[in-house]
């Protein structure tokens, strides 16, 4: 079994049914500890390779995804994942998108979508999910 996410590292989420996540700036360097088995990169351009499984969802800043039905699916995908490996969410700034991302996924593991920004807000970063489409988009993201 892989070693989960400490709860306590910077950027780590809990979602209501204690899968973690961990949501983290792609501009800023890894953080030390443990690195991910699985990362969605979120962003307009192709991301850098790194050394551990990713997935690239085309998502530019401030903005929706390009692809909402490969969006749904990679964040799906993210969810059943995080129940037994270190899932990492990223974007460049590690708010807006990450932060509507790990909305989707608390919204995927039972939170109303109505109540997922703030839930986020409060347990990763009080500024995460920047824009009104964003909260609108989280809003209409269904489990």
């Amino acid at each position: 079994m892989i070693e989960p996410w400490q709860e306590s590292a910077p950027g780590v989420l809990r979602l209501p049914s204690g899968r973690l996540v961990r949501g983290r700036a792609l501009r800023r360097p890894l953080p030390e500890g443990p690195r991910p088995t699985h990362a969605v990169h979120l962003l307009g351009k192709r991301p850098p390779e790194v050394p551990w499984e990713s997935v690239w969802l085309r998502w530019p800043d401030f903005r929706l995804p390009a692809d909402r039905d490969t969006a749904r699916a990679v964040l799906a995908d993210a969810w059943e994942r995080a129940a037994d490996e270190r899932v990492e969410i990223a974007c460049g700034g590690g708010r807006g998108r990450t932060g509507t991302a790990l909305a989707c996924l608390a919204v995927l593991d039972g939170v109303p979508a109505e109540e997922a920004v703030d839930h986020v807000r409060r347990h990763y970063d009080r500024h995460a999910v920047e824009t009104p489409w964003q909260r609108r988009y989280v809003r209409r993201f269904s489990a």
